[in-house]
């Protein structure tokens, strides 16, 4: 009797965007210096020899992440902003419903909790999250407010200090969710919180003489 193929063998090359999803998981559930390379190669089913024919460094390897594996999710965000037809109330809460459903389903939080964790010891992870991901995010976010405020939907001020107000309660849900909840803190529901916060950021932005009317 002929015996049957191997049920599992590994690969002698994996293309680099296998690489990117087996950094992506190990890194979420490592950090960044507890990943090891080796163990990046195992959940890609390649050699660790075999990865330095496409990464030379664990650095190399976290920049592809965010370049290939969290940078695009911004797509689908400004693809939303992009929508000048819209009221701006419309635009926020559309994003904010983006946002939340990215973070339900990718591993983005983890990744930024990495960030501001172990950029003290890895400044490179700082600066690249920076340049692929915070500031794409405020430069969209911070257009669409100056358009809404050329309209006249929105109060005066400056809009890249009005992004940075509206995107911070987010990004305390994602540490939050994170960094407390799985040391016993109860749940945050990110949903709820986007919804009211939507409904506290429009009111502030509201002119005032709308405000009042």
């Amino acid at each position: 009797m002929q015996p049957g193929p191997p049920k599992w063998r590994r690969r002698s090359e994996a293309r680099p965007g296998e690489i990117v999803q087996a950094a992506l998981e190990v890194f979420a559930e490592r950090g960044f210096a507890g990943a090891r390379l080796d163990e990046i190669a195992a959940k890609a089913g390649i050699s660790k020899g075999a990865l330095y024919l496409y990464f030379e460094t664990k650095d190399d390897i976290f920049r592809a992440v965010v370049r290939e594996a969290v940078a695009p999710n911004l797509d689908m965000v400004e693809a939303v902003l992009a929508q000048a037809t819209l009221p701006f109330p419309d635009l926020l809460r559309m994003v904010f419903s983006r946002i939340v459903q990215l973070i339900g389903t990718s591993r983005l939080g983890a990744v930024a909790k990495l960030v501001i964790g172990e950029s003290r010891n890895f400044p490179e992870l700082a600066r690249v999250w920076h340049d692929e991901v915070v500031s794409r995010a405020l430069t969209l976010m911070s257009g669409a407010i100056a358009r809404a405020q050329a309209r006249g939907e929105i109060a005066p001020g400056d809009p890249r200090l009005y992004a940075f107000s509206i995107v911070g309660p987010i990004l305390m849900g994602v540490i939050w969710k994170e960094t407390f909840v799985p040391v016993g803190a109860p749940a945050m529901d990110l949903e709820a919180l986007v919804r009211q916060h939507a409904d506290t950021v429009l009111l502030g932005l509201t002119p005032r003489a709308e405000a009042t009317a």
